[in-house]
């Protein structure tokens, strides 16, 4: 009797290992199962991440390539431009300077290929040339408010008479109101007739004809195609006043006409460029605020318009200037974080700001915006 309760624990016990054995051996079987799908997971997701970052190469490569042919493209038509220009020129108006600047629009706009001469209208000013800065202010009707006297009466206030007489400020009206341009005119001829007089203040508007037809959404109800219509005319505003002031000085300083100088900030401006050792710099923030204060080498600046024109539709100004960096100064297979460490080197940044934003009335109809400068 004994002996069977022995058996029958000894076979109680054998069931129950080898139920416990065929229970440890499906759990490592599942486990490795697990371990195996996830390995393949990891794998799968290394190749996408792989694929991904080959793609984003490739896409920026075929952007470089692009840019790189569409310049070598517009740098030859520019030549034919020039020749075509000038045996137009009469004999008798070789005191005339025809600046070939505006040619490359023609690559992108084709309506204008039919101009024989792209050129703003000077309504007030002696076409200063050989400084060292020009200052451009592109100007629009905001209704009854108007922050352009105080932005002008700030910069030219500002100014030592050396560096008014080494710089000219531009103000493009970039209206076709002519009411606006003519409360314009009349302003800046009561109050600034000596800047005028002397050539360090000029006045141009942007002729109606350079537009394409972005006015699409002029009549529409829709308040984001409206919106969309103001950011694209804004860029091409921009283009045009780089364009005209490109010839005119070794610097040009981009500004709005809602905006406050610091003192001296002239003074500042130069001394800071003078400290800079290396001249690889792409441009320099003196405000961190949109397109306000950004300082470009003027023969850079058709590389920037080019830029500009290309994807004027797709983006705010400010925002393309974070890309034409991605363009011009990451080289094909650098790593990205190489790439983002000369930044810090290429668009240098001046602190404090010597440029505040003032304007509460926004250009574009009906919107107000409070931004500040916290560095100024």
């Amino acid at each position: 009797m004994r002996t069977r309760h022995v058996n029958l624990l000894i076979t109680l016990v054998a069931v129950v290992l080898f139920s416990f054995s065929c229970f440890c051996i499906s759990r490592m079987t599942q486990t490795s199962n697990q371990l195996t799908n996830c390995r393949n997971h990891i794998s799968e997701f290394k190749e996408s991440i792989l694929r991904l970052k080959n793609k984003t190469e490739r896409n920026r490569q075929e952007l470089l390539n692009a840019f790189k042919e569409m310049k070598l493209d517009i740098s030859e038509k520019e030549h034919d431009a020039k020749n075509a220009v000038e045996k137009k020129v009469n004999a008798s108006d070789t005191n005339e300077t025809v600046s070939d600047a505006f040619e490359v629009l023609k690559f992108f706009f084709p309506h204008l290929r039919k101009v024989d001469r792209i050129y703003p209208n000077v309504i007030m000013g002696r076409e200063k040339t050989g400084v060292t800065f020009a200052l451009g202010i592109p100007t629009v009707n905001r209704g009854n408010y108007s922050y352009l006297k105080q932005t002008l009466t700030s910069l030219l206030s500002r100014m030592t008479l050396p560096e008014e007489k080494d710089s000219v400020v531009i103000v493009s009206i970039a209206d076709s109101n002519e009411n606006y341009v003519k409360s314009v005119v009349d302003m800046i001829t009561k109050k600034f007739k000596r800047q005028v007089t002397s050539g360090s203040l000029e006045v141009i508007s942007i002729p109606a004809y350079f537009y394409p037809n972005i006015s699409h959404a002029a009549g529409s109800t829709d308040d984001s195609e409206k919106l969309e219509s103001w950011r694209i005319k804004q860029v091409l505003d921009f283009c045009f006043l780089m364009l005209y002031a490109q010839p005119k000085a070794m610097y040009y300083l981009q500004l709005e006409d809602d905006i406050i100088a610091n003192k001296m900030y002239l003074t500042k401006i130069t001394d800071f460029v003078h400290t800079i050792t290396s001249n690889n710099w792409l441009y320099i923030e003196f405000s961190v605020l949109g397109f306000i204060g950004k300082l470009f080498k003027s023969e850079d600046l058709t590389d920037f318009v080019r830029f500009f024109l290309m994807f004027y539709k797709d983006k705010p100004v400010d925002l393309l200037l974070g890309d034409i960096f991605l363009v011009k100064m990451c080289t094909p297979g650098e790593a990205l974080e190489k790439c983002i460490e000369r930044n810090k080197h290429i668009r240098i940044r001046y602190k404090p700001s010597l440029f505040q934003h003032v304007g509460i009335q926004s250009s574009y109809p009906g919107r107000e915006q409070y931004f500040k400068d916290i560095y100024y």
